[in-house]
């Protein structure tokens, strides 16, 4: 048996009409609980997935300070000013003045040798001077005498007061005076250079000092015998150390970025907390020696000049020398691996982090570079942050956030009242 009821002249059946009672009673009771500020159970969100977690950006700041760009190389001390001491004259040298390591001032006598003219010679040929010049002042007496005479026959023959060979006896007095005059003048001339040649050769036997400075070689002993011109080391050598030069040998390929008067610095094995500088005074334009031959690298000797005061350096040191080819002070620096590519136009590119932690593409352009910094001249300051590799790929957009309401039933939600 059905049990059906009447619904607006139409049966219906009764558990229908109870289903529909249930849900008049669950839409009544959900608006009673909205209505009373109860609150229904939230679905929880979902944990951000890694693709939306956004990524950590690697950053280096920029900085300020000082850049050089440098040329190395590997050079020697030598003296910049010395003068080598020899004899003049052949001999025996009598006696050395000074030692090694003796500082001497310009023309102090250093040196003595033995002279080669005996002294007896000396004062012999000054002797025979003086006879001369005393036979000169006789001879000449006797030439102005023979004079008037030629003179007053003279004009006795003018007036036919005389004889003949009067006359001519006094003419060839004269004559014969004169040549004696110019015989003794002869032989004094000579004797003039046999002394100043005697006094020269006394002169040489005293060796003085060519410039002043300190004795840094010695080979002279007292009664050595010695030549002009001989072979060897020098008798005496004299350096001024106030002032050193540093031979430095360049490598050609490094050797056309110099330019006289650049500032050179270097420093040394013995003192290797200090450093000297100088600036650049010659380019040899020949190879150094024993390079630019076949397979062999080719090296240039670059001269320049330092002070030594103290006399700290000595001839012979080891100098690491670095020439300062270009260099920027209190500059805006980055370093080099994060340039970038290069530009047609000369520029470099960089990505920015902005404050808004926006990354930002940027041109660069670049001054003095070394391996590792080189000066931004525009397109960076100090203080900003520029990104440390590629820049990353865009991330999709972070999903809508909300309350979601609880499901309901299907049949709950699908009722009317």
């Amino acid at each position: 048996m059905n049990d059906k009821i009447a619904v607006a002249g139409r049966p219906v059946p009764a558990r229908a009409l109870w289903g529909n009672h249930h849900r008049r009673v669950a839409v009544a009771s959900l608006a009673l609980l909205l209505h009373t500020g109860v609150a229904l159970p939230q679905a929880k969100a979902p944990p951000p997935s890694p693709a939306t977690t956004a990524p950590k950006l690697d950053t280096v700041t920029v900085q300020r300070g000082d850049l050089q760009q440098t040329v190395d190389a590997v050079g020697k001390l030598q003296f910049h000013r010395y003068a080598d001491v020899n004899v003049q004259v052949a001999g025996q040298i009598k006696d050395v003045l000074v030692g090694l390591g003796d500082a001497v001032q310009q023309g102090k006598l250093v040196m003595e040798m033995a002279p080669a003219v005996k002294t007896n010679q000396v004062e012999s040929n000054r002797a025979q001077m003086a006879r001369l010049q005393a036979e000169l002042a006789d001879q000449q007496a006797q030439t102005d005498f023979a004079e008037l005479q030629f003179k007053r026959q003279t004009q006795l023959k003018a007036q036919n007061a005389t004889r003949e060979e009067s006359y001519e006896s006094s003419r060839m007095t004269l004559s014969s005076a004169r040549a004696r005059v110019d015989a003794i003048n002869a032989q004094i001339q000579l004797l003039q250079a046999t002394l100043k040649s005697d006094e020269e050769s006394r002169q040489q036997t005293q060796v003085l000092a060519p410039l002043s400075g300190t004795v840094v070689a010695l080979n002279a002993h007292t009664g050595q015998t010695v030549s002009v011109g001989q072979a060897g080391a020098p008798l005496l050598r004299i350096a001024d150390l106030s002032q050193m030069t540093v031979q430095a040998r360049v490598a050609e390929v490094d050797v056309t970025r110099l330019r006289r008067g650049m500032t050179a610095t270097f420093k040394t094995p013995g003192y290797p907390d200090r450093m000297w500088s100088g600036k650049l005074r010659q380019v040899i334009p020949v190879p150094a020696d024993g390079t630019g031959d076949q397979g062999k690298q080719t090296f240039y000797n670059v001269l320049f000049e330092v002070d030594n005061p103290e006399q700290a350096l000595m001839s012979g040191m080891t100098a690491q020398v670095q020439f300062v080819v270009a260099q920027a002070t209190d500059a805006v620096l980055l370093p080099v691996p994060l340039l970038g590519k290069r530009t047609a136009e000369g520029m470099y590119e960089v990505n920015v982090v902005d404050a808004n932690r926006q990354i930002v593409a940027r041109k660069l352009k670049i001054g003095v570079r070394t391996q590792q910094q080189a000066q931004v001249l525009s397109g960076l300051e100090a203080g900003e942050q520029v990104l440390v590799g590629p820049a990353p790929a865009p991330r999709p957009g972070p999903a809508a956030a909300g309350v979601t309401a609880a499901k309901l039933p299907a049949h709950a939600a699908a009722g009317t009242p």
